[in-house]
């Protein structure tokens, strides 16, 4: 158990001290961003680089060396999921047989802090030669990459983060969060949504609750809990069993539901003290059972389930007719509760 003078020796820890420093550095980075922004020059050349990436035909070529590249990659890919095809392309390999992949209809987009690095600039020419469109993201406005480029954004910061001013940090924090405004601007004007999401992140919860149906997860033909309405008691404790779902629906000759009997049910029976020998299903079920179309996200069935505290629902197609079932626990398979 830590005590008061513990936790004022870790408050005043060189390490922490450290710590909140690089983080307040690095926030005033972005805050500093943010701001510039707000100048009309920085606004008109943002809006420019938005323009020329949704004019873009083909892809949106993203590079950078060292640290810079690691942050394109990221910046590559935020813009790939987002709406805007896009891919990373190293500047050292463009310049060995890489540089094919870019065509005309391409626009590239290059980071370097100072603006000067050799494998970018070596390609520069090339990339302008074959009509590709340029847009630089540096930390110094006068640089070479700066003054060649179609659409220059000026990334650049008070200070590192790093004490001794060596180590990449509020400049790699600062050009990552301005690829992620770029992104999020182009999302926005392409009208980008949900489940234009989900369809790129098919393997993530969010695609699995946007692109998984009904139809996908409902137990289907012979494994449907079902009896006819003259069934009796027993008879339909026996489909219940037997299919394991905790119901069986009613139906009728057109297998068309006519209510449904739960464990709950049989519970609220019992109470009762009915005598169920000669009892028929149809007497006793619950003759307004909650149902769902095939086609509904499965989602939707968690709704519709959470919101009547139930734990199944029947799936009737648009003829009426009963064609699925399913219990929270398919859901709970299907991961997306």
């Amino acid at each position: 158990m830590s005590t008061a003078k513990d936790e004022q020796v870790a408050h005043s820890h060189p390490s922490l001290n450290r710590a909140r420093e690089v983080l307040a550095i690095e926030a005033q980075a972005i805050n500093e961003l943010s701001a510039r922004l707000a100048s009309a020059p920085q606004q008109t050349l943002f809006l420019h680089a938005v323009a020329l990436l949704i004019a873009c035909k083909g892809r949106v070529v993203v590079s950078g060396m060292g640290k810079s590249g690691h942050i394109a990659r990221k910046i590559a890919s935020t813009l790939a999921s987002t709406g805007t095809p896009a891919f990373f392309v190293h500047p050292a390999e463009a310049s060995h047989g890489d540089l094919g992949m870019v065509t005309a209809d391409d626009v590239m987009i290059a980071l370097s802090y100072s603006g000067e690095s050799a494998e970018l600039l070596t390609i520069v020419p090339l990339i302008k030669r074959c009509g590709a469109k340029l847009i630089s993201m540096t930390g110094n406005v006068a640089s070479s990459l700066a003054l060649e480029a179609d659409v220059h954004l000026d990334a650049s910061v008070s200070k590192e983060a790093c004490p001794l001013e060596l180590a990449p940090t509020a400049s790699t924090t600062a050009a990552l969060a301005l690829g992620d405004a770029l992104a999020m601007a182009l999302l926005e004007q392409r009208g980008f949504t949900a489940e234009d999401f989900a369809r790129t992140h098919p393997g993530g919860s969010l695609g699995r609750k946007l692109l998984t149906h009904v139809h996908d997860v409902m137990r289907k033909g012979t494994e449907i809990p079902a009896v006819k309405s003259a069934a009796s008691f027993n008879e339909a404790m026996l489909e219940m069993s037997k299919k394991g779902l905790g119901m069986t629906a009613v139906v009728d000759a057109d297998f068309r539901p006519l209510g449904i009997y739960t464990d709950g049910d049989l519970r609220r029976t019992l109470e009762k003290n009915i005598d169920l020998r000669d009892t028929r299903i149809a007497d006793i079920m619950n003759p307004t059972p909650r149902s769902i179309a095939p086609q509904r996200l499965a989602v939707e069935a968690v709704q519709i389930m959470e919101a009547a505290r139930i734990n199944q629902l029947l799936v009737v197609d648009d003829a009426g007719k009963l064609v699925g079932a399913l219990n929270m626990h398919d859901l709970f398979r299907a991961k997306v509760v």
